[in-house]
């Protein structure tokens, strides 16, 4: 088995399962800076529960999803309680911040992997196919004043994806960028 160590913290990671990288870790420093003491958390699409294991220091309650059973079985193995379904589907109450690292990569049909891989990177023609169905009942799990912190790439069309959460209900900011040699990659702040 191997493992990341990301600010102290070692994440054990398993096959089939997206290994943390520099979106991940932006999307760490994101939550970070924007967690309050307290929240209630939920973590979607969770991967090795990465975002899940810095935000259980400061929450109140932390509940990650996955729809990849490896993912899930990799989460609960860093201490995650962690639900097998697709993106929030069944889940009852309201979370104060929802988290997402969706699979944002613009993907044609002969670029997609096959099998779990697919579930971590392809965004669809146009990057956005997860977004806007995550996007579709996320009012209902937010609490009064709840925030959602997505992760997008400057491939998936940051304009049309802060457009679509403003659709949704939601007032949009960046909070954190950072610079690749073929992307930008952003955190997007939505505010009930």
């Amino acid at each position: 088995m191997t493992s990341i160590t990301y600010r102290d913290k070692t994440i054990q990671l398993a096959s089939h399962v997206y290994e943390p990288a520099e979106d991940s870790f932006l999307l760490v420093d994101a939550l970070l800076e924007n967690i309050r003491n307290g929240d209630r958390v939920l973590e979607v699409g969770c991967g090795s529960g990465i975002v899940s294991v810095f935000a259980s220091d400061i929450a109140s309650i932390v509940v990650a999803t996955d729809r990849n059973p490896y993912a899930v079985r990799c989460a609960a193995g860093n201490g995650v309680t962690v639900v097998l379904t697709d993106l929030y589907a069944g889940l009852k109450g309201t979370f104060d911040l929802i988290v997402f690292n969706p699979p944002y990569l613009p993907t044609s049909k002969n670029e997609r992997l096959g099998g779990w891989d697919d579930l971590m990177l392809d965004g669809g023609p146009d990057g956005r196919r997860t977004i806007a169905r995550f996007l579709k009942g996320i009012w209902e799990l937010l609490s009064p004043g709840g925030r959602v912190l997505m992760l997008v790439s400057s491939l998936t069309g940051v304009s049309e994806v802060s457009r679509s959460m403003q659709d949704a209900g939601l007032a949009v900011e960046p909070v954190s960028e950072s610079r690749h040699f073929f992307e930008q990659l952003i955190v997007l702040k939505g505010s009930k």
